[in-house]
């Protein structure tokens, strides 16, 4: 039930009922409009605040905040279902796919023996047509091979992954800022040169075998990630920059 309360409330926020720094209801008030529990509102609320759209202050009423869209790696979300979750309507145009031999670091990173080739594709992604975001991934040879065969405007690679078996289920991020280059600059718009907000992730599948490398430049202000950590555990780490 908290699910189901958390994304009506996530429905309401992002769709602008409440406002920039409007208050949700009373627990109480929330509690009886859903005919729940007050300990389910509460979970409801946990939800919203780890995904940064609501403030953590207990004893009342949460203030929405405003900004830009949050995604939350408190689970596994490929860019299109994060999108749909916001009610937004995701898009994927190619406009590279090479295949070529791996270097060194993407042989490392998607465990590949020296001399093996990688499928590498550059993709824009937009939200209800606006460009958000240049995606760069490295595949290697079994993924990329289907990758590869797919039309150049399809939405998601990873929903056809699926149906051929291989599956995305866990995920290292690393989040930095980088300059955009000139591709980053002709598909976003951007200035050369310009801040974009890069998540670098690698991708294993049940086994743990890696089935994607890859990094998202996203245009400032139209992302922000939200990360939920505790003195008991925590998946987060902080490094001093070492380069590109």
């Amino acid at each position: 039930m908290y699910r189901k309360v958390a994304a009506d409330l996530r429905e309401a926020i992002t769709t602008g009922a409440y406002g920039e720094a409007g208050r949700l209801p009373a627990e109480g008030a929330l509690a009886e409009k859903y005919g729940v529990s007050r300990g389910t509102v509460r979970q409801a609320l946990a939800v919203l605040r780890s995904d940064g759209l609501v403030t953590s202050r207990r004893g009342t009423r949460r203030v929405v905040l405003g900004g830009a869209r949050v995604q939350s790696f408190s689970e596994l979300l490929s860019f299109t279902h994060w999108a749909y979750s916001m009610g937004e309507e995701p898009g994927g145009i190619l406009d590279s796919l090479v295949r070529r031999p791996a270097d060194a670091a993407e042989c490392e990173q998607l465990r590949l023996e020296p001399g093996a080739e990688v499928y590498v594709t550059v993709r824009l992604r937009t939200l209800s047509g606006t460009p958000v975001m240049v995606e760069r991934t490295i595949y290697p040879p079994r993924v990329g091979e289907i990758v590869a065969e797919l039309p150049t405007d399809v939405v998601s690679h990873t929903e056809v992954l699926r149906e051929h078996g291989i599956l995305f289920t866990d995920a290292d991020h690393t989040i930095d800022v980088v300059t955009a280059n000139a591709v980053d600059a002709r598909l976003l718009g951007c200035r050369r040169g310009g801040p974009l907000l890069r998540e670098r992730r690698r991708t294993t599948d049940p086994t743990g075998t890696p089935v994607e490398w890859s990094q998202d430049r996203y245009l400032p202000g139209t992302v922000a990630f939200s990360v939920h950590n505790s003195l008991a555990t925590s998946a987060l780490s902080r490094h001093a920059r070492d380069g590109d």
